[in-house]
């Protein structure tokens, strides 16, 4: 089966298990993807994480479920996973603005989040150049946090820009003095490490330089980036995400590699002296193998 074809697998599996626990391990499963590489696919594709989806549909099906069926509030909550009433009262209220007692009273406006279909258009190799390059192993120095898939887009950047104007990051920034590395080529790197350990979708982001045998490390986190087959893109920071969602949303789909396990997503910063930071030259590699 094509990737398109799988992902549809994983969201029929969703589809048919609102009542039951979907972790996400278990639902990238029947996609035959890691847990990471399905949730950069689906946020990609859907703009919404696998979660938050469930979680919509969940209580899209609950309140369906409250206005056509006696069933008492309770037994919804539960059914629907749901350790208490009063859990089920705020999400319930969070998606569709009324409190669950109140939606079963005629006239009513509920919110009604629809299952989403994953479609890809044949054509999109075509619309961005990439080079495939073999990379040794290397070891990126620098500091890291764990964040969670559903708050990164809040929390990333704040804690990034606090990071980038500390002592710490001055300290690292001395190490090579915006020059480039050898292996990398680059600066300054960001680093996406997947996570296996633990029931959250997490990963750990890094932000760095490539490490040399003459840097005094002592005073930073040192991470070790595999060797690996990469897919290499480049862009500007001002479509940085734009092209990130093209890999995940269109060009794995396309042309049929596959994410290689556990090894990270490398981006690598080009500043431009005098130049808008939207301007700034990025390159993302992403690992990959064939099917």
């Amino acid at each position: 089966m094509t990737l398109s074809q799988r992902m549809n697998v994983a969201i029929e599996y969703i589809e048919k298990n609102l009542n039951n626990p979907l972790p996400l391990e278990e639902v990238a499963k029947q996609a035959y993807c890691s847990k990471y590489h399905f949730h950069r696919v689906f946020f990609a594709n859907f703009n919404i994480t696998c979660a938050e989806y469930i979680r919509r549909r969940k209580l899209t099906v609950a309140a369906a479920q409250l206005i056509n069926t006696d069933s008492s509030i309770v037994d919804i909550a539960f059914k629907f996973g749901y350790e208490s009433p009063n859990a089920f009262t705020r999400a319930f209220r969070n998606v569709h603005g009324i409190n669950p007692s109140k939606a079963r009273k005629s006239g009513q406006s509920l919110a009604s989040y629809k299952r989403v279909f994953f479609t890809i258009n044949n054509e999109v190799e075509k619309s961005m150049d990439y080079r495939i390059i073999e990379v040794p192993e290397f070891n990126i120095i620098g500091s890291s946090k764990r964040f969670e898939f559903d708050n990164f887009a809040k929390e990333g950047p704040k804690f990034w820009k606090e990071y980038v104007n500390s002592d710490n990051y001055a300290a690292l920034y001395q190490l090579n003095n915006g020059q480039p590395r050898a292996i990398t080529n680059a600066p300054l790197l960001s680093a996406y490490f997947p996570t296996a350990q633990g029931k959250r979708d997490e990963f750990i982001d890094v932000l760095g330089i490539e490490a040399t045998n003459e840097d005094d490390s002592s005073k930073f986190e040192t991470h070790t980036v595999p060797m690996a087959t990469y897919a290499e893109f480049e862009c500007t920071y001002k479509t940085s995400m734009k092209t990130n969602r093209y890999i995940y949303g269109e060009w794995f789909a396309a042309t049929g590699y596959e994410r290689d396990g556990n090894k990270p997503d490398i981006v690598a910063y080009f500043p431009i002296p005098f130049k808008p930071m939207g301007e700034m030259r990025l390159r993302w590699w992403i690992p990959v193998k064939r099917k």
